[in-house]
C-alpha cells in the first residue's frame, strides 16, 4: 500500500505540481487548500506526511500546525513546509524540510523518503 501524503497549497499551478510530482513517485494524494479544509482532511485521512504552504487564506498554514500538533492523533505526522515566505523555517516547530518556492521535485522527494519511506 502507498504512502498517503497530505498537500496543504492555495496556488493552483504549485498544488497540480506537488501532487504530479508525489503521484509519478509513487505516493498516493489528496489535497486541500487552506487550513481549515486540511485539518479536516487530515483527520479523516490520517496521511503519512503532510507538505504544508504557509500563506493561505482562511487559515495560515501556522494555524494549521498548531491545531494539528495538539491533536492527539495526528501530532507526529511529519511536516514539510514549502512556502516562499521569510522566516519560514521557523513556522513549525521541527519540520522534516523547509523549502522555498519554486521546490526541486528530487529534492522534496528525497525529503518525503527520508520521512516515509
Amino acid at each position: 500500500m502507498s504512502k498517503k501524503v497530505l498537500v496543504i497549497e492555495d496556488e493552483k499551478d504549485v498544488l497540480t505540481y506537488l501532487i504530479t510530482v508525489l503521484e509519478d513517485n509513487g505516493y498516493e494524494t489528496i489535497s486541500a487548500t487552506d487550513g481549515i479544509e486540511g485539518l479536516e482532511l487530515a483527520r479523516a485521512e490520517k496521511p503519512d506526511l503532510i507538505t504544508l504552504d504557509l500563506q493561505m487564506p482562511k487559515q495560515t498554514g501556522t494555524g494549521f500546525y498548531r491545531k494539528l500538533s495538539r491533536d492527539k492523533a495526528l501530532s507526529n505526522v511529519p511536516v514539510i513546509i514549502i512556502s516562499g515566505i521569510p522566516g519560514r523555517h521557523l513556522a513549525v516547530k521541527k519540520p522534516v524540510a523547509v523549502f522555498d518556492k519554486p521546490i526541486d521535485p528530487d529534492e522534496l522527494i528525497a525529503a518525503v523518503k527520508k520521512a516515509i519511506g
